[in-house]
């Protein structure tokens, strides 16, 4: 019988099979295994860092956190977010627009790219199938591998027009995920947290175009070497760059609050992130288009609604490149500097003259 969504979880007695470790074995031929190797590589970040987001010593203190976690706990922490999920879209729709109506006018959007039910349609089905793997004990790893191919359609489907819809989209996914988030007791916003980080680093980052480009690089490329040393420490970096941030602008207040708040650190990691798979993006390639045609108007047109200066944009490139200088090794640094060179260029002083 369906549980209710209004009854807590009950402790289930039964264990649960691992999953098995032939669904990471790498294919055999040159091009799928690398774009399977890093894949697979980013996909090892939610094992390291994503569930060292919150202590887990802590919150395994808090009430019924074994009922949550258990197979009857996570499905009905499912249930009750599906039976929400049609309303949050909604509401998540309404927000998005009152940030970034004006934005369509002010950079000449054609608005027909916009269909608010289609972008709530495709945020829906989404969803729907992270919490049904969710439900399913999947791991946030795991659903990172699954659900990586349905975003890059969709990031596809939408910057192909214009590069500039996919900051509608992606909003539209944070906020549907912060309201579901707001559902939740402490204990299981914890367990479901790193899939709401699958979900927006899918969104807002080129991660399936980075895995096709790799896939046109031999095993010992120094461009494909250089960036499967860059992601497993990217999140670490963003974490150090996000402190100096803080550091450097004491009291600063965003559209959603102060740069040490929950809310905005864990968007200026993820915008950190975004920025050094970009970087990715582009040793891969070769050039600097897809920062040209996607990253740099997506910032143009957000950054000012959400109150974000060009000064700490210029900041934090400056930060991420010592911080990646401590990280990798010369002949990494030696790949990747053109291409940060040329990324800190078009975020110049020169650039945004602000009064």
């Amino acid at each position: 019988m369906t549980r209710s969504a209004s009854t807590p979880p009950q402790t289930a007695s039964t264990s649960h099979p691992s999953e098995t470790p032939s669904d990471d074995r790498p294919p055999t031929d040159k091009p799928k295994s690398n774009l399977h190797t890093l894949a697979a590589t980013w996909a090892r970040k939610y094992i390291v860092s994503v569930t060292s987001d919150y202590d887990e010593a802590q919150i395994k203190k808090i009430d019924r956190l074994a009922n949550y976690a258990s197979s009857e706990g996570r499905q009905y922490t499912t249930e009750k977010l599906m039976q929400r999920l049609n309303l949050a879209s909604a509401q998540a729709w309404s927000m998005t627009e009152d940030l970034l109506a004006a934005e369509v006018l002010r950079h000449g959007i054609d608005s027909s790219l916009l269909d608010p039910w289609q972008i709530a349609a495709d945020s829906h089905q989404l969803f729907e199938k992270a919490l049904l793997a969710y439900g399913d004990e999947l791991t946030a790893q795991r659903l990172s591998v699954v659900i990586g191919d349905d975003c890059g359609r969709l990031r596809q489907k939408y910057t192909d027009p214009d590069p500039r819809a996919i900051g509608f989209v992606s909003m539209q996914f944070h906020h549907t995920g912060k309201i579901l988030l707001d559902q939740l007791s402490p204990a299981e916003q914890g367990l479901f947290s790193p899939y709401l980080k699958v979900m927006d680093d899918h969104m807002y980052m080129p991660l399936q175009d980075a895995y096709q480009a790799a896939a046109a690089h031999d095993p010992d490329s120094p461009e494909l070497i250089a960036v499967q040393n860059l992601l497993p420490v990217s999140s670490r970096v963003a974490h150090r760059v996000c402190d100096q941030i803080h550091r450097l602008n004491p009291g600063y207040q965003t559209y959603s609050g102060s740069l040490n708040s929950s809310e905005v650190r864990t968007s200026s990691i993820r915008d950190v992130e975004m920025f050094q798979v970009y970087l990715c993006l582009c040793t891969l390639e070769g050039n600097v288009s897809s920062v040209q045609r996607q990253l740099f108007p997506l910032c143009v047109m957000l950054y000012p609604r959400l109150k974000v200066k060009w000064q700490m944009v210029q900041e934090m490139l400056q930060v991420m490149g010592w911080e990646l200088y401590g990280q990798l090794s010369p002949t990494d640094m030696t790949v990747l500097i053109p291409y940060l060179q040329a990324l800190t260029e078009m975020f110049s002083t020169d650039v945004f003259q602000e009064s």
